[in-house]
């Protein structure tokens, strides 16, 4: 009976400690908040809990810092803001402190601070600062990640002393949602990144093995009597634009207005009104051969801020919204199209956002486009008989767009800390007889309690009007693994009807599949004599057709990742498509042909060296083959490498050169007029990319940026073509050769396509959320048959061509709801 009554003592003491495993910051409040200044002098900051004993997660999981490289963090609030104040020792030639835009972490030491108001694990608010006292922020989830795109306006200041570096910040309640609670337990974490070392550390301990970094935050009480603000502020904007363009000027102006409103203490609206895109990012443009389109990433802030919900089931593209239009007009044979618009004014977009306190996530957006026309002339012979011409020509605007309105509505529950269930609707409505569509998706994603295994899965389900027509397609996948500790691994099933479609608002390659897929991996969390951490993973796919059930392709194939303890990166990559594989999708007749390659195989090793360093490099090479004794001759090499000058912590120049050559590629011949058969060539494809990015940042509020890049590719044709057969095989064609299979005379599917894009822009951030921006773009691009110039004659032919200069200047203005009220009682009580 002693023993057992010792046993069950010693296992209530080991539940006592498990549960106080997280430390707990008790938080008082100030009556004098500080001046945010880097500089701890004022008494806000004695007698204050002091948060310390940091413990290292990466690369020597548990190690605590030296002594002389200690933090010591503290904190306090008032009605209005949280404040911390981190004392972070070191020796100052160990601080790496690179001048950096906002979110960019470059080469620099940092301290970041995360919140999670509901507690919850899975909701976390995160705010960085980095030595050199640029700032960054995010919010993250175990579902997307970390999202930068994310920003808020909070105030922080960095000084260097003797003995380290200090960070001092104050993060407003209108940065956080939170409900009104007496005594709420929020969730904090704060993490120490040495950059020379590459050390992280963070206050409470966290537990590398497993997913989800959340679980492990530390426990912030004491917050009394807080009440979320009114949570409103405004960005007006104001931007003008000088562009010139084959003699011709142009001028525009714009003003709009976005804005944030917290509907309630969980929820936000976010609209922007007469939205301005006109300095965003120029896409990379690529050559494209293939049956797909091309995917560009999103360049506009609106679209890339606080859309974790949105993105939900991969449906949203937002790039569809305000793309080009979806309506070609039916010419008669008289008829040429003069004037088709590129893309399709955004009238106004809206999100509202938010989650409440027992984890149910709500999205709604909603964007309006306008009506849109093309413009088609008509020359008509009025007399043939007379001789001399005499013609008559009219033109009409026609609809390539109509009034739309696109839609997603989001649900998004998550419980146990570490799952959730989600459903979500997307729909697209045109105005009048055009198209419209609808696609709804349930998905799940389910751990167990101790974040070890897991299991996912989706059903989707898309619907197209296009009156008369209508079509109905689904969707599904299911699959589950291990994904916690040294071994990892997980299976998955992933199937879609040939009706199925959701490139109205999102983007789809390919349907009509049936696949299964597997993959493991192997990593190390301690480092070893040379090595601060590897990974090395395999995986194997098999791939049908849905309707009907055919074998379209097998692969398999492995990886290797490193870093060694002076911080160089390396590893590669080897896939191999065994046997047979057949492409329905490159023949462009929906799936009632397909083209057969066999066994190709294709190696890369790459390394990506310290960027700590003045210099640095990043270069790869890879090389890809078919054994077949068909296409003995084909292969496929590439190479890039980007050097790295980090002149000083202000001054940084990265280099570009990327080169793919494809020798006896084959493939379907863009532009074809056959009747009977499908055309195949065999083609020399290469591509050539340099690049070229800079930037000077005087300090963390004016920065010089420098992004170019010109792109090549030439494609040169066998002269004779081949027939597609119906097992899949090329013969070659005794009727046609490359010039005679287009409905035009002087047909030459021989390409020669030369991009060239450059900005140049100047930012000033002069009050906190407050930009002004002085940006200059020259775009230049060339598209002829000279598939055979080498890169300078390319070049050449280039600048032949009339050249876009842009200038544009875009200010916008940060205000908050709460400093005019404070500014307007001030005035009133004096």
């Amino acid at each position: 009976m002693k023993q057992l009554t010792i046993l069950i003592l010693l296992f209530c003491i080991s539940l006592h400690f498990e549960a106080q495993t997280k430390k707990v910051y008790q938080i008082t409040r100030t009556e004098h908040p500080p001046t945010i200044d880097g500089i701890l002098n004022e008494s806000t900051w004695d007698n204050l809990q002091i948060a310390t004993d940091f413990i290292q997660f990466r690369p020597d999981v548990g190690k605590n810092p030296e002594h002389s490289k200690r933090s010591e963090i503290k904190m306090t609030y008032d009605d209005k803001a949280i404040y911390i104040a981190a004392y972070l020792y070191d020796n100052p030639d160990d601080i790496l402190r690179q001048f950096t835009q906002r979110d960019n972490f470059g080469q620099s030491d940092f301290f970041g601070i995360i919140f999670n108001p509901n507690n919850d694990a899975q909701n976390n608010t995160e705010f960085f600062v980095f030595s050199s006292g640029t700032q960054a922020d995010a919010i993250e989830s175990p579902n997307i990640g970390e999202d930068f795109g994310w920003n808020a306006v909070w105030d922080s200041a960095v000084k260097i002393v003797e003995d380290g570096w200090v960070v001092e910040v104050k993060i407003p309640y209108r940065c956080l949602r939170f409900t009104q609670q007496e005594d709420p337990t929020w969730g904090i974490q704060f993490h120490r990144h040495y950059r020379k070392t590459r050390a992280q550390f963070t206050w409470n301990a966290i537990d590398v093995t497993k997913d989800n970094f959340g679980l492990y935050n530390a426990e912030l009480k004491g917050l009394q009597n807080i009440k979320p603000p009114t949570r409103l502020s405004f960005y007006p904007y104001a931007s003008g634009l000088v562009s010139n363009y084959a003699g011709e000027t142009e001028t525009d102006f714009a003003a709009g207005l976005d804005l944030k409103y917290g509907i309630t203490e969980s929820f936000t609206l976010d609209a922007t009104l007469i939205p301005d895109f006109s300095q965003a990012g120029f896409d990379n443009v690529e050559l494209n051969l293939g049956p797909f389109e091309q995917r560009f990433s999103e360049q506009r802030q609106f679209f890339t801020e606080g859309v974790d919900l949105f993105n939900k089931g991969n449906l949203f593209y937002s790039r569809r919204v305000g793309n080009a239009p979806t309506y070609t007009p039916e010419l008669e044979d008289d008829e040429e199209i003069i004037d088709y618009p590129e893309k399709v004014q955004l009238i106004n977009a809206i999100k509202i956002s938010g989650r409440t306190k027992k984890g149910l996530g709500i999205g709604f957006f909603n964007a309006i486009t306008e009506k849109t026309y093309a413009t088609i002339e008509k020359v008509k012979q009025i007399n043939q008989n007379l001789p001399f011409e005499n013609t008559e020509t009219t033109r009409k605007k026609v609809v390539v767009e109509p009034l739309a309105n696109y839609n997603i509505m989001v649900l998004d529950q998550q419980f146990n800390k570490n799952s959730s269930v989600t459903l979500i609707n997307t729909n697209v409505t045109r105005n009048g007889s055009f198209k419209d569509s609808n696609v709804s998706g349930l998905l799940f994603d389910i751990m167990n309690k101790k974040n070890t295994y897991g299991t996912f899965g989706e059903v989707k389900m898309s619907t197209f009007n296009n009156a008369p027509d209508k079509s109905t397609g689904y969707s599904a996948m299911i699959g589950a693994g291990k994904n916690s500790g040294k071994v990892r691994y997980s299976v998955e099933y992933n199937y879609a009807d040939e009706h199925y479609d959701i490139n109205d608002l999102g983007i789809l390659f390919r349907n009509n599949y049936s696949n299964y897929s597997a993959d493991i991996s192997y990593r190390i969390f301690e480092p070893t004599k040379r090595l601060n951490n590897y990974r090395i993973n395999a995986w194997f796919n098999y791939r049908q057709l849905a309707s009907p059930n055919t074998f379209t392709g097998a692969n398999t194939g492995i990886a290797y990742r490193a870093t060694n303890k002076k911080l160089h990166t390396f590893g590669f990559n080897v896939n191999w498509n065994i046997g047979k594989r057949h492409d329905y999708f490159e023949p462009r007749n929906g799936f009632d042909s397909f083209f057969t390659t066999k066994n190709y195989t294709e190696g890369n090793i790459w390394l990506s060296s310290n960027f700590n360093n003045f210099f640095a490099l990043s270069a790869n090479f890879g090389y890809g083959l078919i054994f077949e004794k068909a296409r003995d001759n084909f292969n496929n090499w590439w190479f890039g490498f980007n050097p790295r000058f980090k002149f000083n912590d202000k001054f940084l120049l990265v280099l570009g050169f990327e080169y793919d050559d494809y020798t006896a590629d084959r493939g379907y011949i863009n532009g074809q007029d056959v009747d009977d058969n499908i055309i195949f060539g065999q083609r020399e494809l290469i591509e050539t990319e340099a690049s070229i990015s800079g930037s000077y940042n005087f300090n963390p509020f004016n920065a010089l940026t420098l992004s170019f890049r010109n792109y090549l590719s030439t494609v040169t044709y066998d002269n004779h073509v081949y027939n597609l057969e119906h097992d899949g095989s090329l013969s070659v064609s005794n009727t046609h050769t490359k010039y005679t299979i287009g409905s035009d005379p002087d047909f030459n599917p021989d390409v020669n396509f030369n991009t060239w894009n450059l900005d140049l822009s100047y930012s000033w951030q002069f009050a906190p959320g407050s930009m002004l921006t002085a940006l200059y773009r020259n775009q230049i691009f060339n598209q002829s048959n000279n598939s055979k110039d080498d890169y300078l004659e390319s070049l050449g032919h280039l600048f032949d061509q009339e050249k876009r200069n842009t200038f544009s200047l875009r200010l916008v203005y940060f205000i908050d709801y709460n400093d005019i009220k404070n500014t307007l009682r001030t005035k009133t009580k004096s």
